[in-house]
């Protein structure tokens, strides 16, 4: 069973910055946060710690300062995290989630033909096999 990746959104937030850039110091995290955020210094500097204490990021020393990467990728945190969702608010049920989703008043123009598209795609993909 792949990993439970259970993440704040501030969590997220510095993985995002880690997947753009490749790398990054604490120091260079807190500048990209500190105009939306104004966190402390010390604050990015623990979230990262414990993010690498739970395998999601790894550090490097250069310089006398440490650089981070992500350990997990983009779409393995969000399969994660869906799934988590999923079993927590819906029992598991996929269809109940998309219903959800569909009857939320969220649904900008376009939505529905996108989601009829990517239906036909996964149908498609699935004769294929």
């Amino acid at each position: 069973m792949p990993p439970v990746h259970q993440l704040t959104e501030l969590q997220v937030t510095i993985l995002r910055l880690l997947w753009e850039r490749g790398e990054a110091t604490a120091t260079s995290v807190w500048e990209a946060l500190y105009p939306d955020r104004a966190l402390a210094q010390t604050t990015v500097a623990t979230l990262l710690s414990r993010l690498e204490r739970r395998g999601v990021v790894a550090r490097r020393a250069v310089d006398r300062q440490y650089v981070y990467r992500a350990l997990v990728t983009e779409a393995e945190v969000q399969q994660s995290m869906v799934s988590e969702l999923t079993e927590r608010l819906f029992d598991g049920d996929v269809t109940a989630l998309v219903n959800h989703l569909l009857t939320s008043n969220d649904i900008a123009p376009g939505d529905l033909d996108r989601l009829r598209d990517l239906i036909d795609a996964a149908e498609s993909r699935k004769e294929e096999r």
